[in-house]
Order: structure tokens, then sequence, then C-alpha cells
């Protein structure tokens, strides 16, 4: 790795160069970080990003729940917040939720304190951030349906308050750059529970349906529209097929999982092989849900 901290801002929080945080991602395989950035406040990460060269690319790190970091590492800076970004503010009309805190956790929270349309995030993995990023969702409800506005560190444009309707937010989509860092969001809340849902029947329903107690980065593809992935790849014969050390659940087929000391190549590889058996099947093309950074050692 070659970047020389004498071109990084001097910061408060901490930096770490050839950083190996494959032990913090859920699929626990890849190469180390060029450099790692733990902002101590936000004060501290707005100086950082506000005097950072513009060609040193950056990375923003959460909880690495659905992010496949290849075996060659990754060249630029990752930016990780820790809990001083994870805080939660109450309002009249909304709730602020710092963005590095976990769903689950936040889902407890509201539940514990009688707030409600909240309890679909307990099955999404990653923290808050990370999931209003892809507007991810689960159990027919999506971040889109909560947020009200989100902070965000833009690199060219500063700190913005953006609306929900600004953010172009579609199906695990949404128009906010890659290094663009989300620092909190404001959601709409309801004091009565209108949906009836509970967070323990949800764990339990996660519990029977994905594998949850193994190494993977959840759902692997996005559901084509009309279709759902899982029943495709079922389609083509890949329940249980196997690369290495990587393998498709044979408990829910839209999940690859590092079955035996797999590396990151193994994974993307497959996810490769079974996004060709299904198009080769169905003429449909199936599209990466879990994100991938990062360079291969091949």
């Amino acid at each position: 790795m070659s970047l020389s901290l004498k071109k990084i801002p001097k910061v408060r929080g901490n930096l770490i160069p050839n950083a190996d945080i494959s032990s913090s991602s859920w699929f626990k395989v890849g190469g180390p970080f060029e450099l790692l950035f733990e902002p101590e406040d936000e004060l501290d990460l707005v100086h950082f990003i506000e005097n950072l060269c513009d060609r040193i690319p950056i990375f923003i790190i959460g909880a690495l729940s659905n992010t496949l970091i290849r075996d060659g590492g990754v060249k630029g800076i990752g930016i990780k917040l820790n809990d001083n970004f994870s805080k939660i503010k109450i309002y009249k009309n909304y709730i602020e939720v710092g963005a590095s805190l976990l769903n689950m956790k936040f889902a407890r929270y509201a539940k514990n304190n009688n707030f409600y349309g909240y309890e679909f995030l307990s099955g999404i993995p990653g923290t808050i951030g990370g999931s209003i990023k892809m507007n991810s969702g689960c159990y027919g409800k999506d971040m889109s349906d909560i947020l009200y506005e989100v902070k965000i560190l833009d690199r060219t444009k500063g700190l913005n308050n953006i609306k929900r309707n600004k953010l172009d937010m579609t199906y695990r989509k949404t128009s906010i750059n890659d290094e663009s860092i989300i620092l909190s969001a404001k959601f709409r809340y309801s004091s009565e529970n209108k949906d009836k849902k509970n967070i323990l029947d949800l764990k339990q329903q996660r519990k029977k349906t994905q594998p949850i107690n193994k190494l993977t980065g959840g759902s692997t593809f996005k559901n084509p529209s009309g279709y759902k992935a899982w029943k495709l790849i079922e389609e083509a014969g890949c329940r249980g097929l196997s690369l290495g050390g990587a393998k498709v659940s044979e408990m829910h087929t839209n999940f690859i999982i590092n079955y035996n000391n797999a590396t990151a190549n193994d994974i993307e590889s497959l996810g490769n092989i079974v996004k060709s058996r299904v198009y080769k099947n169905s003429g449909i093309k199936l599209e990466w849900e879990i994100l991938k950074i990062g360079f291969s050692n091949k």
C-alpha cells in the first residue's frame, strides 16, 4: 500500500494504515484498506473531507453486512463512523437517528418507546446509513416508507439536509453517490401500531427461512421486476452449487455462504456462475445486490 500519511489532513480521530477489517465483514474475507479513518465526531469528519485531496478515493464502511471486500484489498480510504454517530433524538414530528446505529438496535429502541412503523428494520442487517443508501427493505416495506430527511456530507457540496423526495428512492437504489456520507436521518413515526408486526415474530421468520447463522452477505441479487431472484436461481439448478469454499445456500438460494474458508474470489466467481446459469435458463440478467469493492488478487 502506497498512500502517504503526509497527504492526509491532521485529525483527532484514528488513522489506521493497511487496515485489515475482514473480520468485521459478514463474509469474513477480503484484503486490507490502504487507510482506515475513524472520525472523532462530525467536525473532525467535515475537516477531513474538506482538506483531503479530491483524487484520493473514499469508501464509506457500515456494518459490512452486504459488502464483499475483494482479496487484493482497497486502494484509498475507508471511513467508519463510531458510536458518536449513532445517537437518537426525539422531536415533535420525527425521530432523528445517527447513521452508524444498527437497524436492529433502532427497531428495539422504537419498540421499547412505543414508536411504531420500524419493526421491519429488525429484518435488515447493517446500519441506518447503509440501509438508506441502498433503500433496503423487507416484509413489504423499505426505507423510503419511513424516511423524512437525510443529513449528508457531500465531498463537493459539503453538508446538506435533503428531503426524501429529492433522493430518487426506488427499489434498492437512491441518487446518493458513493462518496457522500450519510450522517443521520429523520424518520416519521406513529404512536399507533397499525401493522401489528412483532419484532420477535419477524426474527423467527428470518431464522426459519434465511441462513442467518452462516457467514453470508444477505441477499446476493436484486429481485428483477416481476420475479423473485431465489426462484430464478432455484429453477436454474443452483441450489447447493459450490466453488472453492463458497456455496449457494440450500436454505435460501439467493444467499451465498462462506462455508469452508472461502476467498472473496470464490464468492464473486460463484455469483457470476449463478448469474450466467440464470440467464441461460430464463433470459433474465440478475443484478448484484451485494456491493463489491477493491481489487482481485488474480
